[in-house]
């Protein structure tokens, strides 16, 4: 099989191209490498990549067009996967025009593309922050998403939109894909996970916002792999018979799909939880939400276990302590 990957020195795609890769699958990653947080880290995931038989990267912009398509031009892909953007809650509050770019335009050229290229599968990455204001939980694919809170939700509510009108017209198999908090080795140093660790060895403060009195149904790096791995097998089917709960389009081969476990854990206990991972205690400052945040995520894992027999399980101290495994090793820490 092979398979074109954007996003693929990204913590998400860096970890699905492996897991593809390690298969003997043939894997084309695009990524720009862009500086929005550490760009050493990016380019340490391309270099692992690179060390497995069947990966070629290519270094541009989604916005770039004509790379995309030389990318594509060499893989011949089977399968796309476009888990490339530009992410972060609250960075969209201070550079709004980057998402825009990136995940409006960029992902109307990887659609562009799939309709070129007619890929037996286009699964594409959105996130549970398109529930918004939502407060029914746990949140279901077929609820509404007509409230976003922030331009960086709202760029992927229209990420998830666009895209079922290419399935719709173009008759692309897709599925979206709805995160739901992901961390794990390798993740993003902007994540609220990865600064509580690094605060931790360096003795310094934490801020935790909403006063601690949050939730989030955190995921697994690996499980969500599982997850990804399995979907790419089950493509949607126009007019295929409805399963339980089934987000499946009536007029296209789409539908979304969470990937949470439906597992909310309270913020301070994955606080406790890194505390006994790094062994030392941990000065928290409780200071109130940050416009755009929500106080709690729940995945209803219902249709993601209806597909493919699987949810995301991990106990947070089991994941916890895999980071901070991590985090050590690769920050030289005795």
């Amino acid at each position: 099989m092979h398979v074109l990957v954007t996003g693929s020195a990204g913590f998400v795609g860096f970890h699905v191209a492996r897991r593809l890769l390690s298969e003997g699958h043939a894997v084309t990653g695009f990524d720009d490498l862009n500086g929005y947080y550490d760009v050493a880290l990016k380019a340490a995931r391309h270099a692992v990549l690179g060390r497995m038989p069947g990966f070629r990267p290519h270094v541009a912009a989604l916005e770039d067009m004509a790379a995309l398509e030389a990318a594509a031009n060499e893989a011949a892909p089977d399968i796309i996967i476009h888990l490339a953007a530009q992410a972060g809650v609250r960075h969209s509050l201070e550079q709004p025009r980057a998402y825009v770019s990136s995940n409006l335009v960029g992902t109307f050229n990887v659609l562009e593309l799939a309709r070129q290229r007619r890929p037996q599968h286009l699964l594409i990455a959105s996130t549970s922050s398109v529930y918004g204001a939502n407060t029914a939980m746990p949140f279901a694919e077929r609820d509404r998403t007509d409230h976003p809170l922030t331009l960086y939700a709202a760029t992927k509510k229209a990420t998830e939109d666009m895209a079922h009108s290419y399935a719709h017209l173009w008759k692309v198999p897709t599925t979206a894909f709805r995160f739901f908090t992901v961390y794990g080795p390798w993740g993003r140093p902007d994540m609220a996970y990865y600064k509580f660790v690094r605060a931790a060895f360096a003795g310094e403060p934490i801020e935790v916002y909403g006063h601690g009195r949050m939730s989030r149904d955190f995921t697994f790096i690996d499980d969500l792999v599982e997850a990804v791995r399995r979907l790419i097998d089950r493509a949607p089917v126009e007019g295929a018979p409805v399963i339980e709960d089934d987000s499946l389009s009536p007029a296209a081969p789409y539908r979304v799909v969470n990937m949470g476990g439906g597992q909310p854990v309270p913020l301070l206990s994955y606080i406790d939880a890194i505390e006994r991972a790094v062994g030392r205690p941990i000065e928290r400052r409780l200071i109130p939400m940050q416009k755009g945040d929500v106080e709690a995520t729940t995945a209803s894992p219902t249709l993601l276990r209806a597909l493919i027999g699987y949810v995301p399980t991990t106990p947070v101290e089991v994941g916890v302590a895999r980071f901070v495994d991590w985090y050590k090793d690769y920050n030289a820490i005795a």
